[in-house]
């Protein structure tokens, strides 16, 4: 494929052609108004290509499935591991390629279908299919998420609360939280995806990715014999695979190695510095890919500028921030508390225990809280919520600074400019009837007002939440992906939503959830399914082929995570609760608290005026008035470029992860990252350019497959080694003291008393 350009003294009459007969003729008002469109996206189009195959059901549906099962496999592991799109994408190409040279070409008639013939091999695997069948695995990541949202609230019904909910109940609740964000998508599909000027940067890695892996590679100007993409994949597969037996099972230390406890064995100030897990971090590393890529997702397909970002915000905040708050100013008793916690405490510091204040009807018993006393959070975990606060607030009134009028020109000029090249090249194609989209989202709401009404009781959220939830969803729907669409920036709606539900619906915790699911998550999904129809639409994939990938792989997907996650809590004993290190699902710890915070106890009570934390409030006024300070400066100092690149809701959301993400895996994400994005790229471009994104793929592909492995030969029948290198719990073992509170009195069990 070849891009097509304009030249350097075209005018508005020039025509663009290829040299190909093949190439459409091009006008220059139909070339995107995006440079980096223009640049990255194929003028051209092949409608011969065959989209149809048994290759890409084969490979999409096995990808959707192996995806949707490693990545709910491992959300419940302490060092989750979230293998993505990129890993397929890089993986299924040498498949394809293999299966189109040795599948038979003989053609068969379909009956029912007129005339319609069909060939296990029609012909070369092509870019079209390999598009599909990344739609497929990108809806079995839950497209980027790892698993489905709502399985955690399955897990933390039966896991932490112990209470009951049926493998109906869950099913339909995941189901109908992810295909609710596909009706929104397909209603505001004309007005973000067909214009030119909505562009959604994050597609153009992906083209170009597409476009390495497809086009002829050309000869090195030296000569040199290169190894193949598809040679390097393997090698570096089986590499990662053989070597994460060792961090992962014959060797766990590995995971976490922390010098600064070593050598300060009875220091609790030491541990609570160099522990990777329960601390700072500071000197602590890893050598298990999959503690680098958790949460935080493979470092080598980020840029560094995003890096960058990343770990300004990260020093500042952990090495700054809190060492100030907790060790200078004591914010909020912070020495009563660990350091480094997402645990829920008293005012003693001791572990609070959740289940004796929810009563019989799964609500808040009043008594029994105020007999056990306040929920306290850590210092940390407390300064987490206030930055959380400050960055939904900074990423309104940045996009609006900054992006403010952009945006709004863009929207303008998607209403009265010309259909650019690759909306007239989809035009050629059946496009989805509307009523298709009218009627998933109809049955969709149906299907959940009968969750909600004849299964309040283990849902706890009333219809009328449900249909609140839907509409807040819808309305910021259309907004929020205009943001995205032009400045690649998505303002997350989980804090607002639980805020909201907390302050309507105190004392229920499970509705509180529910609500934050259908409500932030349903938008979430629709930007998502957004991004592939645009993907779809630069790579000129038919709309319809492209609704069916994402439906069926939706379905698919939430039906393996649900049987995944319900097969490992009834048979992993302790799963989620302290004793069981390798099961610990640190996402779900987080859901949890968060489900007592804003649902159980209630923001009034928690960030109230007569709260713990009611100043944690003004962060939110913080994060206006903080861009605003940015863009006033730049106005004052336009020659001073360094400026406007202070991107304020990158830095206040650097550390968003955590928790459950720890130091550790943000110090070595950095590190990785850097090596490969800056010092790699930039002396070694083009090693970077060939084999960058396939090592990634191979190393989370090799981590994956020797996990499942090691869980179904050891893990099932708990055998495990016992010797000073393969402690389970390894961080625990050598940096124990990290968790001990360090206030005059306080007494924790193990911890020295101050």
């Amino acid at each position: 494929m070849e891009i097509t350009t304009p030249d350097k003294g075209a005018t508005k009459e020039n025509l663009y052609k290829k040299e190909t007969s093949d190439e459409p003729i091009v006008d220059e008002d139909e070339l995107s108004p995006v440079e980096e469109v223009r640049l990255t996206v194929p003028n051209t189009d092949d409608k011969s290509l065959p989209v149809w195959t048994f290759r890409m059901w084969f490979l999409g549906l096995l990808s959707c499935a192996l995806l949707s099962f490693l990545n709910q496999f491992f959300s419940y592991r302490k060092e989750p591991l979230v293998v993505t799109q990129i890993t397929v994408l890089v993986a299924t190409l040498p498949v394809g390629r293999f299966m189109a040279a040795v599948l038979p070409e003989t053609k068969f008639r379909v009956p029912g279908l007129k005339s319609r013939e069909f060939s296990l091999n029609p012909g070369p695997f092509n870019v079209k299919e390999h598009v599909l069948i990344s739609i497929f695995a990108n809806a079995g990541s839950a497209f980027g998420n790892g698993s489905a949202y709502a399985v955690m609230i399955v897990d933390i019904i039966k896991a932490f609360y112990g209470r009951k909910i049926s493998f109906l109940s869950g099913w339909i609740l995941i189901i109908t939280t992810q295909v609710l964000g596909y009706g929104w998508a397909g209603l505001l599909r004309k007005y973000v995806v067909e214009p030119a000027h909505m562009w959604w940067p994050s597609t153009l890695v992906q083209i170009s990715l597409f476009r390495t892996l497809h086009e002829k590679e050309e000869e090195d100007k030296d000569n040199k014999r290169r190894i193949s993409r598809a040679k390097f994949f393997v090698i570096a597969l089986i590499c990662s695979f053989c070597w994460y037996v060792f961090p992962g099972y014959l060797f766990q230390t590995l995971q976490s190695i922390s010098w600064i406890c070593w050598a300060f064995p009875d220091s609790v100030t030491a541990h609570q510095i160099g522990s990777g897990l329960n601390g700072l971090g500071l000197g602590a590393l890893t050598l298990d890919w999959s503690t680098v890529a958790s949460f935080l997702f493979s470092p080598l397909v980020c840029p560094f500028f995003a890096i960058a970002n990343v770990f300004v915000g990260y020093v500042l905040i952990i090495y700054l921030v809190i060492p100030i708050s907790y060790w200078g100013l004591n914010v909020f008793d912070a020495k009563t508390f660990p350091i480094f916690s997402s645990d829920l405490f008293t005012g003693s510091g001791q572990l609070y225990n959740v289940s004796l204040i929810v009563n019989k009807k799964f609500e808040l018993d009043l008594e029994q809280y105020k007999q056990q006393g306040r929920v306290h959070l850590s210092t940390f975990f407390a300064l987490t919520y206030g930055f959380g606060f400050a960055t939904i607030a900074a990423t309104l009134t940045h996009v609006a600074l900054f992006h403010g009028r952009e945006i709004y020109e863009r929207y303008k000029a998607s209403f009265r400019g010309k259909e650019d090249i690759h909306t007239r090249l989809m035009k050629k194609y059946k496009d989805i009837p509307s009523w298709w989209f009218h009627l998933l989202l109809a049955v969709t709401i149906t299907v959940s007002l009968a969750l909600c009404i004849f299964l309040k009781k283990e849902i706890q959220m009333p219809w009328w939440g449900l249909l609140f939830a839907a509409a807040l969803a819808f309305i910021f729907t259309l907004p929020v992906s205009i943001i995205t669409a032009t400045t690649n920036q998505t303002p997350g709606l989980n804090i607002i939503t639980e805020y909201i539900m907390g302050v309507i619906l105190p004392g229920r915790p499970i509705a509180n959830v529910c609500f934050k699911t259908y409500g932030y998550m349903s938008m979430s999904q629709a930007i998502s399914f957004l991004a592939d129809f645009k993907l779809g639409h630069y790579m000129k994939i038919p709309p319809r082929s492209m609704f069916l990938v994402q439906f069926i792989g939706t379905m698919l997907a939430g039906t393996i995570n649900i049987s995944v996650a319900w097969w490992l809590l009834h048979t992993v004993d302790n799963i989620c609760h302290d004793g069981n290190n390798t099961w610990s699902c640190p996402s779900d710890n987080v859901f949890f608290d968060a489900s007592v915070i804003w649902g159980l106890v209630g923001p009034r009570r928690i960030f109230g005026s007569r709260g713990e934390y009611p100043s944690l409030n003004w962060f939110f006024l913080g994060g206006v008035l903080g861009p605003l300070l940015v863009w006033l400066l730049h106005r004052l100092f336009p020659n001073q470029q360094w400026i406007p690149l202070v991107n304020l809701p990158v830095l206040l959301g650097a550390t968003a992860n955590m928790p459950p993400a720890t130091p550790l895996n943000y110090t070595s994400w950095i590190a990785v990252g850097t090596v490969f994005n800056f010092f790699v790229f930039r002396y070694r471009k083009r090693w970077w350019q060939r084999y960058n994104y396939v090592l990634s793929a191979a190393l989370d592909g090799g981590v994956a497959f020797m996990a499942v492995l090691l869980y179904f030969s050891l893990g099932v029948e708990n055998k495990s080694l016992h010797w000073w290198g393969s402690y389970p719990d390894r961080d625990t073992e050598h940096c124990a003291l990290a968790t001990c509170p360090t206030a005059k009195g306080i007494s924790v069990d193990g911890c020295p008393i101050f």
